[in-house]
């Protein structure tokens, strides 16, 4: 996917989320897609693997 279609999908969302849900709405789905990204940019930088988070909790969970 190109930067350019990154980017216009991104706005689309963005307009959409603001024309629907208004100003309030615009700024929350701003804040959870950076907080996507940010936590995919710390997923792909480091060794964690998702897999492995997974069954973490599930063992913590079926210990209980």
């Amino acid at each position: 996917m190109s930067k350019t279609l990154a980017g216009a999908l991104l706005g689309a969302v963005l307009a959409f989320a603001g024309l629907t849900y208004g100003f309030g709405g615009f700024v929350l789905v701003a804040l959870l897609m950076l907080l996507g990204a940010v936590a995919g940019h710390f997923l792909s930088r480091s060794d964690l693997e998702v897999s492995d988070v997974l069954d973490a909790v599930r063992k913590s969970s079926s210990s209980r």
